[in-house]
């Protein structure tokens, strides 16, 4: 028989050992921690100590270059409504501005003090520099700046503003900057229900889209300054602070109006929000432009109110109208057969002296007049030149004339 060596001994012992366990995991006789039939096997109460079961998910993918399968689903296409938004967007943001006022205020030495003031949109319509936005957003500015799309802000100057519908013009210096429009669409033709998209900076967050539809059309609005503003646009497009004098947007792309205002109890936007419809804003623009200023057509009275005071030191029978005062003499007024009260029936209302007995009137150019609101309304979109007619009273008798426009004077702008 041969003899082994202690050492050979060894040496075949620990070589068999690792065959016998090289066999035994090749056959699976020893079983898997990560194990993939965990039912026998008792579940741990620490994190890390139990049996992960089997998971049912299985990828429905082809593995990738590390032989890891994810989970993908195939890209959709965009919607047609989708796809009109997105070219909308990028057709029109960079023609919308974002705008920011200083004002001045007075700290406990009086000494003057500028401080940040309101913000809010523009629509660039003019490539010279020439921005539409809200009357509101700009009033009381001392500096006015601009924002364009790529982040640069210029200061800008506020070169008219029309309080009577809420809308004024900005100029800046555009630079080397070559600027985008938003052109002018139309109002005259919109219909309830018909898509619209608005573009502003709500709460500071420029570049902001938000879709909706007309929701109503020739609202009759009052503003701040207890002015009605007529033919006003109602959508349902989410407009916020900040929105204030973007555009509303038709599905061409067209401005068709000027997002103006909201209903809200919170401030925030609850889907009623107005905009000044573009057909004023046509209209008016040129005037802003080149004066400063809107010219509108005026009748030459002292108009006023008439309260229930009034009605019955004059023997008024009912509160509606709107009482003749005063006439200028040779005026329109006067030349189309109006008279005013007289000097002997002078009434002080507060600091207001009202001369009765004059001419009530109920109606201008189509207009009901019971206010002097209503007064400034019905001669809104009417010229210098211009003719309209006047129904009044007269000794509790309709009468009507014919009146030919003047321009408004200075003192009957509406503050």
């Amino acid at each position: 028989m041969k003899l082994y060596s202690r050492g050979q001994v060894l040496l075949f012992s620990v070589a068999s050992a690792l065959i016998v366990l090289l066999l035994a995991l090749g056959f699976g006789l020893f079983g898997d921690r990560g194990g993939a039939d965990g039912g026998n096997d008792p579940v741990g109460t620490a994190a890390g100590e139990g049996i992960r079961p089997e998971s049912t998910f299985q990828f429905e993918t082809n593995a990738d270059s590390n032989g890891l399968a994810v989970t993908t689903s195939p890209r959709s296409d965009y919607t047609d409504d989708e796809l009109e938004n997105i070219r909308i967007f990028q057709m029109r943001n960079e023609g919308v501005v974002n705008i920011t006022i200083e004002t001045i205020a007075y700290n406990w030495f009086l000494e003057p003090v500028p401080e940040r003031g309101t913000t809010g949109s523009g629509s660039i319509i003019d490539s010279r520099g020439y921005v539409l936005t809200n009357q509101h957003v700009v009033e009381r500015a001392e500096r006015v700046y601009i924002t364009l799309s790529d982040g640069t802000t210029l200061q800008g100057e506020v070169i008219g503003s029309d309080g009577e519908n809420d809308l004024a013009v900005i100029k800046f210096d555009p630079g080397d900057h070559e600027l985008r429009t938003v052109p002018f669409g139309g109002s005259a033709d919109l219909q309830v229900g018909q898509k619209v998209l608005a573009i502003g900076n709500p709460f500071a967050l420029d570049r902001t889209l938000t879709t909706g539809i007309i929701s109503g059309l020739g609202r009759s609005l009052r503003n701040d300054k207890d002015l009605i503003i007529q033919g006003m646009i109602q959508t349902d497009a989410s407009i916020n602070p900040g929105n204030s004098g973007g555009p509303l947007l038709d599905s061409r792309g067209d401005m068709i109006g000027i997002n103006t205002m909201i209903y809200s109890q919170t401030g925030g936007s609850i889907g009623i929000g107005f905009a000044v419809p573009v057909d004023t804003a046509r209209r008016v623009v040129p005037d802003l432009i080149e004066l400063g200023v809107v010219r509108r057509g005026w009748i030459e009275i002292v108009p006023r109110e008439i309260i229930p005071q009034i009605a019955a030191i004059d023997k008024i029978p009912a509160y509606h109208g709107l009482l003749v005062s005063q006439v200028d003499p040779e005026g329109n007024a006067d030349q189309a057969g109006l008279r005013g009260g007289s000097a002997d029936r002078a009434v002080r209302f507060g600091r207001t002296i009202i001369y009765l007995g004059g001419d009530i009137i109920i109606e201008v150019d189509g207009t009901e007049v019971n206010s002097v609101a209503n007064f400034y309304e019905a001669l809104e979109d009417n010229l210098p030149g211009e003719t309209v007619s006047v129904i009044y009273l007269r000794n509790n008798r309709a009468r009507e004339t014919t009146v030919t426009l003047v321009e408004r004077p200075a003192r009957f702008q509406w503050d």
